[in-house]
C-alpha cells in the first residue's frame, strides 16, 4: 500500500465526533507507515461514487470504505473490473462483509488489519434492473441481492428513514410491514451450476448470496455461499407462508440446517425474474429489487456472478 483515500459515510452508525476521531487515528497509523493517505467526506452516495474515481485517477492503490454494506456497494460500484484494492473500515450497523472476511470490528484494528493484510481477489454479483425511474440501469453487488418482501420493505422505508425514525422504530416499523404487506408472486428461471436444464418456479422471494458469515446471530444465512465461488447461492421461497420463512430465518440463528418446505437454495451463475401476469391480463403491483441493503429498482430483472471482479483487502492467515 502506497497511496491510499479513505471514503467516509456521515450516515452510518455512531457519533460524527466519535468516527471523526476514528478516521484521525487510521489516518495517522498509515502516514507512520508510509502510506500517503487522505480522508474524503462526501455528502452523497454519487459524491462518494465521485471521489473514488478521482482517487484512481490520482494513483491510489486503495480505497477504503469507512461505514456499512451500503458504503462498499456504492464505492465497489467504481473499484469493480480495476486492480484498486477495497479496505473495509467497519462503521456500519451490520457489516456483513466485514465479518465474512473476518476483520476485526475495531476501526483502527481493521485498518491495520487491511495494511498488513493480503489481497484477495473474489467474484461479484452483478443486477440487472429498471430503476425507478423506468430506465435499464445494473449495480454491482457483494453480500446479496433480493426481490420481494425485503425489497418491498426498503421501498417503503428508504429515504433516509432510518436516520429520521432511530433504528428501533424503524426495525419496529419494518416488522409491520413485514407481516402486513401481501406477498406477490413473480416468475424466476434459472439453471444450476454445471447443469443444462433450467428451472422455473413462481416464487414470494428471492435472494442471491455471495458471503458465508453474516456475523452476528444471524451465522450462516445462506449454506454454501461462498465468495471464492463464481455463482450466487440462490434462496427462493416457493411458499407464502411468512411463518416458514421465519422458521428458514430461525434455523440461521440457530445454526441448524432443516429443510423448509416451500423454501429451497441452488446455486447458479445467472437467474431471470420477470412478472406474472394477472388473469384479467393487468400487471401486478411493482417488485422492488435491493442490492446490499439498497434499494435499487424493479423488475425484470436479471442476476449473474462476475468472476475476478474486486479486490478485497483481508487479514493475514
Amino acid at each position: 500500500m502506497r497511496k491510499a483515500a479513505l471514503l467516509f459515510n456521515s450516515d452510518s452508525g455512531g457519533r460524527r465526533g466519535r468516527r471523526r476521531a476514528q478516521l484521525d487515528s487510521v489516518l495517522a497509523m498509515l502516514r507512520d507507515e508510509g502510506v500517503e493517505a487522505e480522508l474524503f467526506l462526501p455528502e452523497s452516495p454519487a459524491q462518494a461514487r465521485g471521489m473514488a474515481r478521482q482517487a484512481l485517477a490520482d494513483g491510489c492503490d486503495t480505497v477504503f470504505a469507512g461505514g456499512g454494506d451500503g458504503t462498499i456497494h456504492n464505492i465497489a460500484q467504481v473499484l469493480a473490473n480495476t486492480p484498486i484494492a477495497l479496505g473495509i473500515l467497519p462503521m456500519g450497523t451490520a457489516n456483513a462483509l466485514a465479518h465474512d472476511v473476518g476483520l476485526p470490528m475495531n476501526v483502527a484494528a481493521a485498518a491495520r488489519a487491511a495494511l498488513h493484510g493480503v489481497p484477495r481477489r473474489v467474484a461479484v454479483g452483478r443486477v440487472q434492473f429498471v430503476n425507478l425511474s423506468g430506465e435499464p440501469e445494473s449495480r454491482f453487488f457483494v453480500v446479496a441481492a433480493g426481490a420481494g418482501v425485503d425489497a418491498h420493505l426498503f421501498y417503503k422505508l428508504h429515504s433516509g428513514v432510518k436516520q429520521n425514525m432511530g433504528m428501533a422504530a424503524y426495525y419496529a416499523k419494518a416488522w409491520n410491514l413485514w407481516f402486513s404487506h401481501v406477498m406477490v408472486r413473480f416468475r424466476v428461471d434459472f439453471a444450476e451450476t454445471g447443469a443444462r436444464d433450467r428451472q422455473s418456479a413462481d416464487v414470494t422471494e428471492l435472494i442471491a448470496v455471495r458471503i458465508r458469515n453474516f456475523g452476528g446471530v444471524l451465522r450462516e444465512f445462506a449454506p454454501g455461499a461462498s465468495l471464492d465461488r463464481n455463482d450466487n447461492r440462490l434462496i427462493y421461497c416457493r411458499t407464502a407462508s411468512r411463518l416458514a420463512f421465519l422458521h428458514y430465518v430461525t434455523q440461521g440463528l440457530l445454526g441448524r440446517r432443516w429443510k423448509i418446505k416451500g423454501i429451497d437454495l441452488a446455486h447458479s451463475e445467472q437467474v431471470s425474474l420477470s412478472y406474472l401476469e394477472a388473469s384479467d391480463g393487468k400487471r401486478r403491483e411493482k417488485i422492488y429489487i435491493e442490492a446490499d441493503g439498497e434499494l435499487v429498482g424493479m423488475l425484470p430483472a436479471e442476476i449473474t456472478a462476475v468472476p475476478d471482479a474486486l479486490t478485497l483487502l483481508v487479514p493475514a492467515p
